[in-house]
């Protein structure tokens, strides 16, 4: 008879399984993976009570253009636009969810009903014409960390379990894997950017004028409709040779996401280079991606336990662990 296999034997194939996907099955502190939930909630918190005018407008259109109405995403199961009262509820319950989901006050509820509401939200917003992908990142990090235990510290959840003498969290693998997917998350939708630019225009995208076009039409439609444009952009489709450099360097920053994962170095001149490309955008185009010119698209690659200062202490009652 075969003897029954030591622990050390048993704990062998978990081991290769670490060896395979290094740092992705890791321990993490459960403050790491709070601090996300508090950076891309705010944000997406912040981002609704800041657009909630025009989500309302484009609400309206339901009643003076149905027709124009093609939805996206989620949305593509209607056969007709929502009444604009029904847009107005999803809002202000997401809203209220996504307070709650900030200081981490039941996070299993609020949690999933800010992400779905968030994507119905961003989704119908899209389902009028024309498709917006700002909001595709921070879509997707909700819906991450809606399937997380991004409350068990840091929170009103957290300090309601030590009251009742809860033990505090510790450093788990529970709080690893949603940051890490966060961060998988950013890399895919920065190497699809870069592969939907070759995949259309191939290597004319960095020869030719496709970039200095899409700059100039971009500038003139806006200054016809009484937009904001960007004057720089106006002055640099004057010089031609200003964009082949640009336009290699952006392919560049985005086919190159995947060094971000290596960490250290790598990850930080990776991101310094992709907000660097958002920076430019914001100036030759006018076009503000706020989620990664704020930082926390790019939070996913960090030690943000290290945020940590004593008004979160006291909030969620547990100590700080150490950073990784």
């Amino acid at each position: 008879m075969t003897a029954a296999p030591t622990p050390v034997a048993a704990a062998a194939p978990a081991a290769a399984v670490r060896r395979r996907t290094p740092g992705y099955l890791d321990p993490a502190p459960p403050e790491r993976l709070a601090t996300l939930r508090i950076l891309v909630v705010g944000f997406a918190l912040g981002y609704l009570v800041v657009r909630t005018p025009h989500l309302l407008d484009v609400a309206r259109l339901a009643d003076v253009a149905p027709g124009r109405f093609a939805p996206v995403g989620p949305l593509v199961l209607l056969d007709a636009p929502p009444a604009p009262v029904m847009v107005a509820a999803v809002l202000a319950v997401t809203i209220a969810a996504a307070a709650a989901g900030l200081v981490g006050w039941r996070w299993r509820v609020s949690g999933p009903v800010t992400a779905l509401g968030f994507l119905l939200l961003t989704s119908h917003r899209s389902s009028w014409g024309q498709i917006f992908h700002t909001e595709n990142l921070v879509a997707l990090h909700l819906l991450v960390l809606a399937a997380s235990a991004a409350a068990d510290a840091r929170s009103l959840d957290a300090r309601r379990r030590a009251r009742t003498g809860g033990a505090p969290p510790v450093a788990d693998p529970r709080y690893g894997w949603p940051v890490r997917l966060a961060a998988v998350v950013v890399v895919v939708a920065y190497v699809l950017a870069g592969w939907a630019k070759l995949r259309t225009g191939g290597i004319d995208w960095v020869t030719g004028d496709a970039l200095r076009n899409h700059v100039a039409h971009d500038n003139l439609r806006k200054a016809l409709v009484g937009d904001v444009w960007s004057p720089l952009g106006g002055w640099a489709v004057a010089h031609g040779w200003v964009f082949p450099p640009l336009a290699a360097a952006s392919l560049a920053v985005e086919l190159a996401a995947p060094v971000a994962l290596l960490g250290g170095r790598w990850r930080t001149g990776w991101v310094l280079a992709a907000w660097s490309f958002h920076l430019g955008v914001l100036g030759l185009m006018a076009i503000l991606f706020p989620y990664p010119l704020l930082g926390v698209a790019f939070a996913p690659f960090f030690a943000l336990e290290r945020l940590g200062w004593p008004p979160w202490r006291r909030v969620a009652g547990a100590r700080v662990a150490a950073p990784r």
